[in-house]
């Protein structure tokens, strides 16, 4: 038995583990940094198979660690396991509900993630043992993802600092190396403090907090003519002062987004941003108080061990669905925006060319591997796995575990992840990382040439987005 079917035979064997576990994850459904149950879930499996689990890592209860073997290499497999609120939905279910939501869900899919590298970890650790290999593999259960930035304050704990690489993948609608950087993120709450007043009777005594805030906000638009092309601000009012309109308000609140796409970049935009604000202070006769919530370096993906992901990738092959996980797919695309179904046509013509989109433009359900290829492309979101790339050499893929142009962040993307479809996509994605552990492992010079492109790219130092006395939002 060559090496790809004994990992696919190793993974086989224990999917049933780590398939229950993604199962309960998806019923409970917790948010950021309370995902207790979920936690409880993946480290009660790693226990089971004689990992060393250690938890409460970095100050966030629901972070852990679980290690199995000793010296080097150390190979690092990260897991999420987070929800998002408001986006519960029946497992499967390709109808709407026409009642407002309330609960959480999966509508990102962590529930299959944190499975799957899950399944990868006891799959190598299985292979270790029954081939004598040397080094270290590493679960990093990982909280917070949609919001908090738990690898942020695991990375500023020096977690990450002794990994010879990392991997990490996410469920998607296609099958993919991610060879796009992500924008660095800096989250903070700008709390202004007036006086309160009769607004008709004696205007003149007031201090507006709600008028520094639109202030700010004024400012902020007119300073988005001067930064760089791919630099982002946006912001959302977590406190307006009140629902009277003759009263002076003299509290409010506005969170903001600062985006760059190098971390050192977002750190001077941030600046930027904090000067508009002491100016609406200072316009305004108010008081500021600016409270750093958390943030993110950008993603930067290591060629070398990319590479090595997709020659796995394709000698484990993409996901086989049924004809029966098809139709539920072909169920579900019924209920997509045509607005979004135009959008993915187009992201795949600018990444790939428009042969690889018209060869998508009739797929549902993708089992095709798109080709790899290296990218300067950033990508506008952020993800605090870009901060595990500051600190170790880090390569990541997407899996199809949702129909094609399924919206992230959806009922859709909840109903999916909960079902067969789902589950196909995590099994292969165990695989391909299983196999790109143990190839790592056993190429100690792949590693090197890793570790010398991630001091290239990254300057070999972590650069932490936030000062030391930001501690979690628990």
């Amino acid at each position: 038995m060559d090496t790809v079917q004994e990992i696919k035979a190793l993974v086989d064997a224990k999917k049933g583990e780590f398939l229950d576990a993604a199962d309960k994850v998806w019923s409970y459904a917790e948010l950021g940094f309370k995902e207790f149950q979920s936690a409880k879930a993946l480290t009660d499996v790693l226990k089971t198979e004689g990992f060393v689990v250690e938890e409460g890592v970095a100050g966030i209860p629901t972070a852990f660690i679980g290690s199995w073997g000793e010296g080097k290499p150390i190979i690092g497999l990260l897991g999420e396991y987070d929800a998002l609120p408001a986006l519960a939905h029946k497992a499967g279910d390709a109808n709407e509900n026409d009642e407002i939501v309330t609960a959480s869900g999966h509508g990102c899919g962590h529930n299959l993630l944190g499975a799957g590298s899950l399944g990868a970890a006891i799959a190598v650790k299985d292979y270790m043992q029954k081939h004598g290999l040397k080094g270290t593999i590493r679960y990093y259960g990982c909280p917070g993802e949609e919001t908090g930035s738990g690898k942020m304050f695991m990375a500023r704990a020096g977690l990450f600092d002794d990994l010879d690489a990392a991997f990490t993948w996410h469920g998607g609608t296609q099958n993919s190396i991610t060879v796009t950087h992500s924008l660095a993120n800096v989250c903070a709450y700008f709390k202004f403090k007036g006086r309160t007043s009769h607004a008709a009777g004696s205007p003149h005594l007031g201090r507006s907090a709600l008028d520094a805030c639109e202030l700010m906000n004024v400012g902020c638009n007119y300073l988005r003519e001067h930064i760089l092309p791919d630099e982002r601000i946006h912001y959302a009012y977590t406190d307006v002062g009140g629902s009277a309109p003759n009263v002076v308000q003299d509290h409010a609140c506005v969170f903001y987004y600062v985006r760059s796409p190098r971390v050192s970049q977002v750190l001077d935009l941030y600046e930027r941003v904090k000067d508009v604000a002491r100016g609406a202070a200072l316009m305004t006769g108010t008081q500021l108080e600016i409270i750093l919530n958390d943030g993110l370096c950008d993603y930067q993906p290591n060629d070398t061990l990319s590479q090595l992901l997709y020659d796995c990738f394709v000698e484990c092959g993409g996901p086989k669905f049924s004809d029966a996980e098809k139709q539920m797919a072909a169920d579900f695309a019924k209920t997509f925006d045509p607005a979004a179904v135009a959008d993915k046509a187009r992201h795949l013509a600018a990444e790939y060319g428009p042969v690889i989109a018209e060869q998508y433009k009739d797929q549902i359900l993708v089992e095709d591997i798109l080709p790899y290829h290296p990218s300067d492309h950033i990508s506008p979101g952020s993800t605090d796995v870009g901060d595990v790339s500051y600190c170790t050499p880090t390569a990541q893929f997407n899996v199809s575990t949702w129909a094609l142009c399924t919206t992230g962040h959806t009922w859709q993307v909840t109903a999916q992840a909960g079902s067969d479809i789902g589950r196909t996509g995590c099994v292969k994605a165990a695989e391909v990382l299983a196999l790109t552990t143990i190839k790592a492992m056993q190429d100690p010079a792949l590693l090197q040439k890793a570790k010398e492109e991630w001091k290239r790219t990254t300057g070999g130092k972590y650069i932490c987005p936030v000062t030391d006395d930001v501690q979690p939002a628990l």
